[in-house]
């Protein structure tokens, strides 16, 4: 039987964090390509360090969106609010390796003939839903995010000052009876200015956190932690190197659910990595939504250059209303699980991606323009009809 009464963490960090750098150049330069021509492929990849970004990869589209690729980057940075000695958007050094993808990738993955589109790659995708908080998303994630947002809110807007773009948050709930009833710590290390005080620090991020957890989940003042070190006026790339595609756990349910290893930024929706994963989010939200589970995970799995899943499997904990088989062949009848399939059911062939790479891809509001279209709840009805 499950656990029941457990403490469990997941942590979340800032769009200035040097690998959410990297994640957001990278998804910047997809939504460029996407821009120009929505089929576009791209496998984009961004190193940063002391004022200094490299890209390199693999794309097919337009020649002259290579131009722009720089400004695109360099606008990236300043959006994140990188004016500083170590890291500036305008005098940091740029170099661009981006080059043609592999004609052998390509002849996998292109439509011909009879032949559907094959997925980008091999690989194992999960999606997942619970009925912790209203996104549906696991609380110690949800809330971990949350901190940061008010956080960085607060210093776009000019609030508060002295924040800088580089932050971490860490929300250690503790569960009675499998459902999350009290912070037991918090930890919240943010960049700042050379001269405000710690106590300042601490109060400041009090208040978020405060707004952010529900009433009375306030962890004990001991376990409340802030800046631990003392110091943080180094930050970002200058004080750490960054790369795409490392803060998997972080995109996806912060360790609540398992992942299938690959990461979504920098990647165009052929690559199943990314499309995939969405479409097992959007179909377990939908699960769960639809009252036929407490919780759900999905796994998809696929082989390069071949358009069909080669395994759907659903497991919903012991929480599930209906049978599990069942539930995965209506699911197989409501969605086409191909890549094409996907792509068009969730539309994801537009320049939407720069705004996924902080704060988690799942769990956020779908939006006029196709934005985490993923999060959509369309599929209710039809679940409910079917059971």
């Amino acid at each position: 039987m499950p656990k029941q009464n457990y403490i469990f963490t997941s942590e979340s960090v800032s769009e200035g964090h040097p690998d959410k750098v990297c994640d957001r150049i990278s998804d910047a330069v997809v939504d460029l390509f996407l821009a120009q021509d929505p089929y576009a492929r791209v496998a984009c990849e961004t190193l940063a360090t002391t004022n200094r970004l490299v890209i390199a990869g693999e794309v097919r589209g337009p020649k002259s969106v290579l131009e722009q690729v720089e400004d695109v980057a360099r606008a990236a940075v300043r959006d994140i609010g990188y004016e500083q000695e170590g890291f500036h958007w305008r005098t940091l050094d740029f170099a661009c390796h981006l080059h043609q993808q592999s004609a052998d990738i390509a002849v996998g993955v292109d439509a011909a003939g009879a032949k559907d589109e094959g997925a980008g790659d091999q690989g194992i995708m999960f999606g997942y839903a619970c009925q912790e908080t209203p996104a549906l998303m696991p609380a110690p994630i949800h809330y971990s995010h949350q901190i940061l947002k008010r956080l960085a809110e607060a210093r776009h807007s000019g609030a508060v000052a002295w924040l800088g773009p580089d932050a971490k948050s860490q929300v250690s709930l503790q569960y009675e009876n499998g459902r999350p009833v009290r912070a037991t710590s918090v930890v919240v290390s943010t960049q700042h200015g050379e001269s405000v005080s710690q106590e300042e620090i601490r109060e400041t991020v009090r208040r978020h956190v405060l707004e952010v957890l529900p009433p009375g989940w306030m962890c004990p003042e001991d376990q409340f932690y802030v800046n631990p070190t003392g110091r943080f006026v180094i930050g970002g790339p200058d004080g750490d190197a960054g790369l795409t595609g490392r803060k998997i756990i972080v995109d996806t349910y912060g360790g609540a659910a398992p992942h299938g290893g690959g990461a979504f930024s920098g990647k165009d929706p052929t690559k199943v990595d990314r499309s995939a994963a969405y479409a097992a989010r959007y179909l377990a939200k939908n699960v769960v939504a639809a009252g036929l589970a407490q919780k759900c995970t999905i796994q998809l799995s696929y082989a390069i250059g071949v358009s069909h899943p080669l395994s759907v499997y659903i497991d919903t904990a012991g929480t599930g209303q209906v049978d599990e088989d069942r539930l995965a062949d209506v699911l197989r009848q409501l969605m086409n699980l191909s890549p094409r399939g996907i792509r068009e059911h969730l539309g994801l062939n537009r320049p939407i991606y720069a705004r996924t790479a902080a704060y988690g891809h799942f769990g956020r509001e779908p939006e006029a323009d196709g934005g985490f279209g993923w999060e959509r709840t369309d599929l209710v009805d039809a679940l409910r009809r079917a059971f």
